[in-house]
Parts: C-alpha cells; sequence; structure tokens
C-alpha cells in the first residue's frame, strides 16, 4: 500500500528523488523560516463549527473568473517538474503552467485542451522574450496571465548555493530557447541577471496593452499592495510568498490573507499559496476570505510518487475528500464558497 497522506507522499519524494532534485523542490530562502511558518500558521487558526445542519448534501464547486472549477484548489506555479517526473508539466496541465517549464507551451495545451490554464510570466530584461510568450500563451488559448512580482532578484535558498544547482544537460527552458546568447545557464537555466529589477506598478499597463487576458498578480503581502494591485487594474490577487524561497522573515500566506481581504473589500478575486498541507487548511483559506488555493510542493511530490499523473491526482483527490469532510464537521453545505465566510474562522495572535 503506497502513502496515503500529504505527509507520506513527501516523505516518499524525499526517499526516492535525487538529493540535487529534493533539496531545489524543499528549499528556502536564507534560514527557511518563512518556509516553516506557512505550515505553523495554519496551527494557530480555530474554526467556529455550527451543529445540526443538513450536510446531506454538499457542493464544493467555484468559479475563478467566471470559470466553473470542481473544487477550490488549483495548482500553484512552480519550476522545472522533469525534476520530479519525466513527463514534467504535461502531467500537471491541469494547472497553471509558467515561464520556466521544461514543456513548451504548445505541448501543455495539447496535453489538456479543454482544462483551466494560466500563464505565469517573469518580466525579463530583454521584454521583446516576455512579450513574446504572452502573445503564444494567449494564441493557445490560456485563460489568464499571472505575473510574478516578488522576484526581481532570486532568493538565497542555500542549499541550492551548496549543491551548485544547475538543470541536468537534458533539460532545458522550453519556452526560453533560443531567447538568449552566450552559453550561461547558471541560474536556474538562465543567464545571469536576465530578470528585469526595474520592474514596477506601471508595467501593469504594458501588459495590458499587449493581451485581453486578465492580469492576476502574485505575491501580494500587504494592504498597500493589494490597493495599488487594484488601483492598477488587475482581475485577481494571489497571496504569495513564492513558498518562502524569497524573502526570508516575511509573514505567512495564510497571516496576510487577512489584511488583503480587508483591502480588496471584494474588488478583485484573492487566492492564496503556500502550506496547504491539508483540507482543513483549504478551508481555513477560504473562511479568511480566498476564493481558491493553489498547492506546489505537494503537487511535485504526487508527481514523484505512482507514475507521474497518478500520484498528482491522488493527492488533489485526498485533498478534495479532506476538504468535503471537514466543510460538513463546520457546519456548511454551501451552494458557493463565499458563504464559507459564515464559519467565521479566527487567529490566534502572539506577541513576541
Amino acid at each position: 500500500m503506497g502513502p496515503r497522506f500529504a505527509l507520506n507522499f513527501e516523505a516518499y519524494a524525499k526517499k526516492y528523488l535525487p538529493k540535487i532534485a529534493w533539496d531545489f523542490f524543499a528549499a528556502g530562502a536564507d534560514d527557511c523560516s518563512t518556509r516553516d511558518e506557512n505550515i505553523l500558521a495554519y496551527k494557530r487558526i480555530r474554526f467556529r463549527p455550527r451543529m445540526l445542519r443538513d450536510v446531506s448534501m454538499m457542493d464544493i464547486r467555484t468559479k475563478l473568473l467566471g470559470t466553473e472549477i470542481s473544487f477550490p484548489v488549483g495548482i500553484a506555479p512552480t519550476g522545472f517538474h522533469q525534476l520530479a517526473w519525466p513527463d514534467g508539466e504535461k502531467s500537471t496541465a491541469r494547472g497553471t503552467l509558467l515561464t520556466y517549464s521544461t514543456c513548451t507551451l504548445e505541448e501543455i495545451s495539447a496535453a489538456a485542451p479543454g482544462s483551466l490554464r494560466w500563464f505565469q510570466l517573469y518580466i525579463h530584461r530583454n521584454r521583446a522574450v516576455s512579450q513574446q510568450l504572452v502573445q503564444r500563451a494567449e494564441a493557445l488559448g490560456f485563460q489568464g496571465l499571472v505575473l510574478t512580482a516578488d522576484l526581481p532578484y532570486t532568493g538565497k535558498r542555500r542549499d541550492d548555493v551548496r549543491n551548485g544547482f544547475r538543470l541536468p544537460p537534458h533539460m532545458k527552458l522550453k519556452n526560453l530557447e533560443g531567447a538568449f546568447e552566450g552559453d550561461d545557464r547558471s541560474e536556474y537555466g538562465l543567464p545571469p541577471n536576465s530578470l528585469d529589477p526595474s520592474v514596477t506598478w506601471n508595467d501593469i499597463y504594458w501588459l495590458r496593452s499587449l493581451t485581453h487576458l486578465p492580469i492576476i498578480i502574485k505575491g501580494i503581502l500587504t494592504k498597500e499592495d493589494a490597493e495599488l494591485a487594484v488601483r492598477h487594474g488587475v482581475q485577481g490577487i494571489i497571496v504569495s510568498n513564492h513558498g518562502g524561497r524569497q524573502l526570508d522573515g516575511g509573514p505567512a500566506t495564510i497571516d496576510a490573507l487577512v489584511e488583503v481581504v480587508e483591502a480588496v473589500q471584494g474588488r478583485v478575486e484573492v487566492y492564496l499559496d503556500g502550506g496547504i498541507r491539508k483540507g482543513s487548511d483549504v478551508l481555513k483559506a477560504l473562511a479568511l476570505g480566498a476564493k481558491c488555493v493553489f498547492i506546489g510542493r505537494p503537487a511535485l511530490w504526487g508527481l514523484a510518487y505512482k507514475q507521474g499523473e497518478e500520484g498528482l491526482q491522488e493527492v488533489l483527490r485526498i485533498l478534495q475528500d479532506e476538504f468535503r469532510l471537514s466543510m460538513a464537521l463546520a457546519g456548511k453545505h454551501f451552494q458557493n464558497v463565499e458563504l464559507l465566510l459564515g464559519i467565521a474562522a479566527y487567529v490566534f495572535q502572539y506577541l513576541i
């Protein structure tokens, strides 16, 4: 019998993946305090469950920017899926695809022609590269553009530095082949300093001039930036700290979610990634105002287990079953997930 819960999927992946691949997926920045806090923060949140509610019929569907999904969990943008399974992003094609993919946009589109697909974008110094990617994604039928805002420079991931992480020679960043001159690909498959650290809020307007796709901004952690995102016309916000891989010492995403939701006041959809390990974590995030959550590392553990897509689907099935059960025990059958706010999850605040 194989592993049944997320913790065991993690243990399996750690045991069987090559060390350099495991370290890349597991890495957080510096002391990994933010990475670890993403998980620990959920333990400080408690439900106020209601009893004697009719929960015989459950509806766990929701909509992302008008498109219905079966339950409020998606696959977060994560890089280099072929390190976990040879088919790479083709096995995770129902989730978000990112620039740093080891499969092309065309391969992903062909693998999942009817699925909800968003394209995650990093803006490079060579703006023509980013422009071409955006236009390719729209032409292939992607339904959203996710701009990553929290990576002007790569965070210091100590395990990757110690390991001298490089992509294996047979793996390429397929969507960026031929985009850069020279042979140096030492920074996660790209030339050093290829990302553009001069990107500002005004570049949202530049992106809007390139595409009709809705723009979702990923990496927001404060009410100030949430308000700026709304002011600059984005359609969605992903509360994210990049899995704790960028600035160590920032807030857990579930803690940052509360002020972002309050600042947005329903004007745009708010999502969250980071630290989701159980169905009850999904419920807590939704109860605090997220429309949907995205899983990163658990999806990769699933890929590493049980022949790629099958393992990933098992991870999603377990999360779905746990979410449905948690919802019933909290006393909600809800016809739409907005009613989750009635559960009134609350956060224990600790003074340091």
